[in-house]
Order: structure tokens, then sequence, then C-alpha cells
């Protein structure tokens, strides 16, 4: 710490005190504090607005069905309209492509960033970027004609072989190219490139130097990954996964082509049973009369609502293991 001799005023000696150094702004650091600000206070802005917006246009749906809008378990509007069906589908859909995506991400990051040749590196770092800036829409259609029918093959020997776990029992054997297993899949693809991308840039600022202590301790590049760089890049990783997940609740048309229109709870994500709220709303939201799109409008803030709680969830989660690590 800096010291500065100073003389003392009554006994007539000097003594060494610290030089307590006072933060100073520049304009630009200034401009630039203001900056990050409004631009924080702009995405609150817009979240309040959003979550406003669905709450002022779903008030309709909320006052006359009151608590069975989200404990009905089946769609039947405008007379008994329930969300938990449709809920469940996009939670299952979520849940399959993120359990799927992660560890293909993490891997491709750690090979990106630890393993792949320098010359290689940049051109499997564009072309991440470059799958995750592809429509949705394409993915969907590839999934209809491509993944599809080659997924009938291995989702028929789960449901044969692991059928007597319940949630992959289906009551129609044989018509499997239509589930939310599929669905899942095909987001799955989708996420990888968002969830790749985050994790790897998370994962390149691990310090060299941590590393290269870890090796010179003796450590191996596996032994380096798990232990250096994989926990320095938790949150990160967190971070991209929820990034994934809620793309995941919110995909429209790779669901829509994909999934067969069926509103109703299922324990059996192999057969074609089950649908999701985002693929639900895209579908009826523009036929449907005033009081329709008001109980839509409520199933989307519904939506809006268990994002938000996942993604909180998750970072108490995270937030609390990285203090217990301390």
């Amino acid at each position: 710490m800096t010291t500065t001799t100073v003389e003392h005023p009554s006994l007539g000696w000097e003594e060494d005190k610290p030089l307590v150094l006072e933060p100073g702004y520049t304009g630009a650091d200034r401009a630039f504090r203001a900056l990050l600000a409004g631009s924080a206070i702009i995405v609150l802005v817009l979240l309040v607005s959003i979550g406003a917006f669905l709450a002022y246009h779903g008030w309709w749906a909320l006052k006359h069905f009151k608590l069975r809008f989200f404990t009905g378990t089946t769609w039947s509007a405008p007379v008994h309209p329930g969300i938990l069906g449709l809920l469940e589908g996009s939670v299952v859909i979520a849940a399959i492509a993120i359990i799927v995506a992660l560890p293909i991400s993490v891997a491709t990051s750690l090979m990106i960033n630890e393993i792949a040749p320098p010359r290689l590196r940049g051109w499997l770092i564009a072309l991440i970027d470059l799958l995750a800036t592809v429509p949705s829409i394409v993915y969907g259609f590839w999934g209809l004609e491509e993944l599809s029918p080659h997924a009938q093959g291995p989702t028929m020997w789960i449901a044969n072989h692991l059928g007597f776990i319940p949630v992959l029992r289906t009551s129609t054997p044989g018509a499997y190219r239509q589930s939310l297993f599929l669905c899942g899949l095909i987001v799955a693809v989708m996420i990888i490139p968002v969830v790749t991308s985050v994790s790897r840039e998370v994962m390149a600022q691990t310090p060299r130097d941590a590393c290269e202590a870890a090796l010179a301790l003796g450590g191996t590049r596996w032994g380096t990954m798990t232990d250096v760089i994989l926990p320095f890049s938790l949150n990160g990783i967190i971070g991209g996964a929820l990034l994934g997940i809620s793309r995941a609740l919110g995909e429209t048309i790779a669901v829509l082509l994909v999934l067969s229109a069926n509103n109703q709870v299922t324990k059996a994500i192999l057969g074609p049973e089950g649908g999701s709220v985002a693929a639900w709303i895209a579908a009826t939201f523009t036929v449907a009369p005033a009081h329709a799109q008001s109980e839509l409008t409520l199933a989307g803030l519904t939506l809006f609502a268990t994002t938000l709680l996942i993604a909180f969830t998750s970072r108490v989660v995270v937030h609390r293991s990285v203090r217990g690590a301390r």
C-alpha cells in the first residue's frame, strides 16, 4: 500500500500514514457509466413493459377463469381454457433439448478452445456462430423431412426396451414421427450453437497462468479442463444453458411443423400427444375472437413468467454453489 510521511501536529515528529487514493473519473468514464446504467434501465423497462402489456390484455381471461386457467389440463377455448397441458409440453421439450444439447455444447467448447489446432479453431468458431443465426423454420423443415424418418428407429427401440419407464411409454405404438421427444431433439440441435458460443467465450477467459500451473504440478490436460476451466466457467455455462432453455421454451415454428395439434396433458413423450404454449398461440391467435385472444395472451404471460422463474431459480442455485465452494 502506498504510504506518505506526515508531521504530527502536536508532538512535532513524523509518522507514516497510509495514502488513500480517491477514485477519479474522467469525462469518458462518466459517459461510459451513464451508458451502461441507461442500457440496464432500458432492459428493465422493456421487461416490465412486456409483462404489463401481457397482464393488461390477459386480464379478462384471468378475471373470468381465475385459478381454473392454470390448473386445467385441456385447452377448450373459449369455455374451459386450461394452460397446464400446453405448459407441460413446452417444459418437456425444453428439458429434452437442454439435456441433449448441454453435454454436446460443453464438449464442443472444450474441444475448440483446448484441443483444436489454431488454424482450425477460427473456422470452427465461425461455423458455430453461423449455425446460431440459422432461422428456426430451417431447422423445423430439416427435422420434419430428414430427422423424423431417421429418428423413428431409435425411438421405437427406446419404446420397446425402456417402456417400463412410465414417461417412455406410448398408447399408440408405431406412431413416433410426431412426438415431444422428436421436437426436443430438433430444438436441441437448434440451441447447441447458442450454448456452445456462450460457453466457449467464457472458457476462453480462463487465466492461462492457472492452466499452466496445473500442468506444471503434474496435472493432465483432462484434469486441467475439469479442475480449472470448468469451475471457472460454471456461471457462463449456466448462462448459456438458460439462454438455450429460453429459446427452447419459446420455440414455435419447429414445434408447429412437427408436433400434432394436441393440447392435453400427456405422460408419454414418444407418441403423438402433447403440445406447446408458443406453437398453440402461433397457430390460433390470428383467427381467435377477442375473448379467446385474451386467453391466449394470458397463456403467453404464463410462459413468460415460467421462463423468468427458471432463470431466477438457476441463478440462485449457481450463486449458492459458488459461495459454498469458497
